[in-house]
């Protein structure tokens, strides 16, 4: 995959590098010939970077800010699942801790991560993508079910719109994006029947750059799917 639309020698960031879709953009930028560096940042990198830790997010942006200014930035970071809970399949199960840790990971970091990371990206050509959900599109929503998650990706959307117009303002070349992986087999979809109805990650990874590729200054904070395809609200 060689990404076209940026200039030779571009630098991309990509935070949540640990997770399945993240490691696949990773291996994916590295492979590039265009590509001059690719950043990781997760928990357990050096500086780290915790989405549930705000502290965390300012000072690691101020420690890899030297290592830009970054044409590409994808925070590819978000919690479906953990050890705790499982997604709510109806009113009774909504639980208030549920909701925190879900907003807190998908929503609250990731709008930490527009205030901080925007400023790094290149004047030229630089765009932030964050990876939505199209479960957080209020008017595709078929369902129902699945509370905190589909609220905290369609809060997402709605901090990447906003941000988007606000960039624009100071730079008019950001492109700022919600992205929708499609189902991928990892360890988000597990539970889901994912490693039968899921692709690669490697195949997401590729879906998503070429989405980005295609993407100028005039599709800044829209909400897309790994076609291409622009998602309803």
């Amino acid at each position: 995959m060689q990404m076209d639309s940026f200039p030779e020698g571009y630098r991309a960031l990509v935070i949540g590098a640990s997770g399945c879709i993240g490691a696949a953009l990773v291996e994916t930028l590295r492979a590039d010939p265009r590509c001059a560096s690719v950043t990781e940042l997760a928990r357990s990198t050096t500086p780290p970077l915790d989405l549930t830790d705000p502290t965390s997010i300012g000072q690691t942006s101020t420690e890899v800010a030297g290592q830009g200014p970054f044409h590409l930035i994808i925070n590819a970071a978000g919690v479906l699942h953990s050890d705790a809970f499982m997604p709510e399949k109806r009113l009774a199960d909504l639980d208030h801790q549920q909701l925190l840790d879900t907003f807190q990971v998908n929503t609250f970091g990731p709008v930490l991560l527009l205030r901080h990371f925007c400023p790094l990206l290149d004047r030229q050509r630089g765009v932030l993508a964050m990876l939505s959900a199209k479960v957080g599109s209020i008017g595709d929503n078929r369902l129902g079910g699945w509370y905190s998650y589909r609220a905290s990706k369609a809060a997402l959307n709605m901090l990447i719109k906003t941000a988007a117009i606000e960039v624009k303002r100071s730079q008019p070349n950001a492109v700022l994006l919600a992205l929708h992986p499609g189902t991928v087999n990892s360890r988000l979809s597990q539970p889901f029947r994912g490693s039968e109805i899921g692709r690669p990650a490697s195949e997401a990874a590729d879906d998503l750059l070429r989405v980005i590729d295609g993407l100028g200054p005039e599709a800044s904070g829209g909400f897309y799917a790994y076609s291409g395809e622009g998602l309803p609200w």
